[in-house]
This record gives C-alpha cells, sequence and structure tokens, in this order.
C-alpha cells in the first residue's frame, strides 16, 4: 500500500505537469504532510520534488519544441512558467543549451522518465531498530520557520544550526539533556496553519528562559541508530523508506521526525532517528 500510494502521487504529478500541481492534494494521496511527501520523496527517489517535476517539464518541453511550430513564449506558458527568461533558464539548467537551438541537426538533449517506486531487495545488510511506547513529551529550545518549498530549506537549517552554535544556545541545550531522545534534537513540525518550523531543541520538561516548545502526542516511536555526519542519517533514512516500511508491519504515523544527535562532533557523531508509526 505504502509504495502504491507514492506511484498514485507520481500519476497526479505526470497529469498536471502542465497545470497546477497542489502539493496538498498530493499529501492527500499519500497520507502524510506535504512538506514530509517532499523529504520522503527526496531520500527515495535521490532528486528534489521541485527537480523532479521540473525534469519532467523540460523533458515534454523539450519534445514540443522539436516535434511542433509553438512558440517558445508559448512552451513556457504551458508547463508554468510566466516569463521566457525564467523558461530559458530552467531549460538550460536540464538541457545545457537554450530552448531556441532544439531544431538544430544533431542537438543533444536529455530525457527523464517517470520515476516509479518499488519495493526492492539489497543484499543482506541488516538494520537494527527499536520500538519506543512514549508519553507526552516536550521539545525546548529554537525554532525558525520553514518554507514549504523543502528546497529553498538546504540553506535555512544549516544556517540556524551554524547561529546556534555561535552564540552559544547548543552548549545551553546541551545542559537540559535528560530524558529520551537522548541528545540534541533536530525536527520539522506543523501547526494548524500548515506552517512548517524547525526546532533545535532538546527533550526536557524544564522552563528555559526565552525558549520555544512544541509538546508531541503519546506515541509509538521507532528508533535507528547510526554514526557519521549528517549525510549518514540522510543515507539511513532512505534505506528506511525503502527497505524496512515496505516489510516491517508498520506504518508512518505522520509526526514529526526527529533526528538526534548524541554528542556535539558535527564530523562524526552518534545519531538516532526517530519516526511516529502505527501498526498496519
Amino acid at each position: 500500500m505504502w509504495m502504491d500510494k507514492m506511484n498514485q502521487a507520481i500519476t497526479y504529478i505526470e497529469e498536471n505537469l502542465t497545470s497546477n500541481i497542489d502539493l496538498e492534494r498530493i499529501a492527500n494521496i499519500t497520507c502524510t504532510s506535504s512538506y514530509n511527501f517532499q523529504r520522503m520523496f527526496s531520500y527515495m527517489s535521490g532528486v528534489s520534488l521541485a527537480e523532479y517535476i521540473r525534469r519532467r517539464r523540460m523533458t515534454l518541453a523539450a519534445v514540443d519544441l522539436q516535434n511542433g511550430n509553438e512558440k517558445i513564449v508559448d512552451i513556457a506558458l504551458k508547463y508554468g512558467y510566466a516569463s521566457p527568461t525564467a523558461f530559458n533558464r530552467a531549460f538550460q539548467n536540464v538541457h545545457g543549451i537554450a530552448p531556441s537551438t532544439v531544431k538544430a541537426c544533431g542537438t543533444l538533449l536529455k530525457s527523464y522518465p517517470p520515476i516509479h517506486f518499488i519495493v526492492k531487495v539489497e543484499g543482506v545488510e541488516e538494520l537494527e531498530y527499536r520500538i519506543v511506547r512514549k508519553e507526552a513529551f516536550r521539545i525546548t529550545g529554537i525554532s525558525h520557520s520553514l518554507d514549504p518549498d523543502l528546497e529553498k530549506n538546504f540553506d535555512i537549517v544549516p544556517t540556524l544550526w551554524q547561529e546556534a552554535g555561535r552564540k552559544g544556545t547548543i552548549s545551553k541545550l546541551s545542559a537540559y539533556i535528560k530524558e529520551e531522545p537522548l541528545g540534541l534534537l533536530g525536527m520539522s513540525v506543523s501547526d494548524e496553519k500548515k506552517q512548517w518550523r524547525f526546532f533545535i531543541g532538546v527533550a526536557s520538561d524544564e522552563e528555559i528562559l526565552g525558549m520555544d516548545s512544541y509538546c508531541l502526542p503519546k506515541a509509538a516511536w521507532v528508533v535507528f541508530s547510526t554514526e557519521g555526519t549528517h549525510e549518514s542519517l540522510q543515507q539511513l533514512e532512505k534505506r528506511i523508506w525503502t527497505e524496512w516500511f515496505p516489510n516491517s508491519g508498520y506504518e508512518y504515523a505522520d509526526g514529526p521526525i526527529i533526528e538526534v544527535y548524541k554528542d556535539p562532533n558535527p564530523k562524526h557523531s552518534k545519531l538516532e532517528l526517530w519516526m511516529m508509526v502505527k501498526e498496519c
């Protein structure tokens, strides 16, 4: 069912490449939030959702330019670009050439076919996990608003971590680490208005002056461990979505995903990933 939902989302995207692609509609199809869908998609496919849509649109645009007599400005509008300049930039980023040169004999173009998700068996490498049934708890720390487009947050989140270290916030928070998840936490959450924020904090019932807080409900969590850098967590999460969830007997419960940093060494840390789950 999980892979079916992901492929239904791809079908929806394909049917709307020449119109507006509604991220909330995708969220409804996959029974998750639009932000978490983008996160899952990027880890499972190796490319961001925005880039995938851009590649698919430019693949079709190249075919239109080669085989038809439409003006570039009309094709730009067809694929959602209000200005020829923006379309030209997107086309060159994908194909490496300007749209105006497509009809030249021997022009080399790139084609990106639609993605199809399947369950794939990958060797015999183990994936250890534990299920934690935890009462409601609170995360306290600093937070910053996120953009609905996951791609734009690749700059926001690292900057937030850097500022937290420079201002001494990480050292201050570390003194309050007393309950699971034990470590410094990174977590994206949404409120009732579907506005996303990223938290750097700790699990603590203590009030910390000047800090924000977020309450998590009583829930079951699956916990995975690894060592290394933030990239190690990204590799782990890809394995979770593609290898563990399809065969686990659990479903992702569309809650916050918590990154847990066990020590402050950014080059090699003990790490955990906490994901809210429910039985299928």
